[in-house]
């Protein structure tokens, strides 16, 4: 029996063109603390400025390698729009960074170890042509449709939080996480699809997704507790579990029940990205993001 699937059908009326977006966001006023009072769920949420940029600088790297496989013209124009969209997310929140270590955060010691990961343990290897040098680039690009399935996530996520905006976030940070979030949305089908298209192998989907999965739980739980053991405003600063369970009871981080329940989602045969979120919503709010449209949310 083959373990590669028919490609599970797309929702046709999500599929647009993908276009990056120059940004601009203003860090001046926003503090450390952007989430009032809740300094844990404000740093489980700024582990995304330590993992994003070389991660997703990872994804354009490998998708410029993959772009010869690709036969489908529509596809090949996706890609080209996510590598886009991909680099300037890399580069947007590579400029909190330098606010961060303003603030008396240094992040220089985690992003460090983020960028020996992508660059060293998931970058080219010294392969010959042929089999193993494909093999490993298939394995890197099934690896990012898993990721992609999380990052889409808490996109759609991000969107719909309303309880950030209840408590009081930072406009500028919100508008930089609702921004990424919508085009990860909005392009949430493409890693996908162009793993179907050029693989589609439903063993290596189901084992880069738990090597995917592992490694941003494995990665996420370092960086939040180096954010809270390091903040120079908080004696003791601890991360813990029992923290991002109620944090996902308040609504201030996705509900661990929501992630738990996205596992099976993309481990069905039938899975599809276009099944979930909302392109409209997505639009809807680039179409008003101040970032996105010449200045700053504050």
């Amino acid at each position: 029996m083959s373990n590669t699937p028919p490609a599970p059908a797309p929702v046709a009326s999500e599929h647009i063109d993908l276009k990056p977006r120059n940004v601009s966001f203003g860090w001046e006023d926003t503090p450390l603390h952007w989430l009032p009072r809740d300094p844990f769920a404000g740093h489980m949420i700024n582990v995304l400025h330590l993992l994003l940029p070389a991660g997703e600088r990872w994804f354009v790297h490998v998708y410029k390698q993959v772009l010869p496989y690709i036969e489908d013209e529509r596809l090949r124009a996706d890609v080209i729009g996510f590598i886009g969209q991909e680099a300037m997310h890399a580069a947007a929140h590579d400029d909190v960074l330098p606010h961060l270590k303003r603030l008396g955060l240094d992040p220089t010691p985690y992003t460090a170890q983020v960028d020996w990961l992508f660059e060293k343990l998931l970058g080219d290897r010294t392969l010959p042509p042929g089999r193993a040098r494909r093999w490993w680039l298939m394995e890197r690009v099934a690896m990012i449709a898993a990721i992609e399935h999380y990052t889409a996530f808490l996109g759609d996520w991000v969107l719909n939080a309303d309880e950030l905006d209840r408590r009081g976030a930072d406009p500028t940070m919100l508008d930089l996480l609702r921004w990424h979030g919508a085009e990860e949305v909005e392009h949430r089908s493409v890693a996908f699809d162009l793993f179907m298209h050029v693989d589609g192998n439903y063993r290596r989907r189901a084992r880069t997704w738990a090597t995917a999965f592992s490694a941003l739980v494995f990665l996420w739980q370092r960086g939040v507790r180096f954010f809270m053991e390091n903040d120079p405003s908080l004696v003791n600063g601890r991360a813990s579990l029992g923290q991002f369970l109620r944090a996902g009871q308040q609504g201030v981080l996705p509900s661990t029940g929501a992630m738990l329940r996205s596992i099976p989602t993309y481990l069905s045969r039938t899975y599809h990205p276009s099944q979930e979120g909302s392109t409209a919503q997505a639009t809807a709010y680039l179409a008003t993001s101040p970032g996105a449209n010449g200045g700053s949310a504050a």
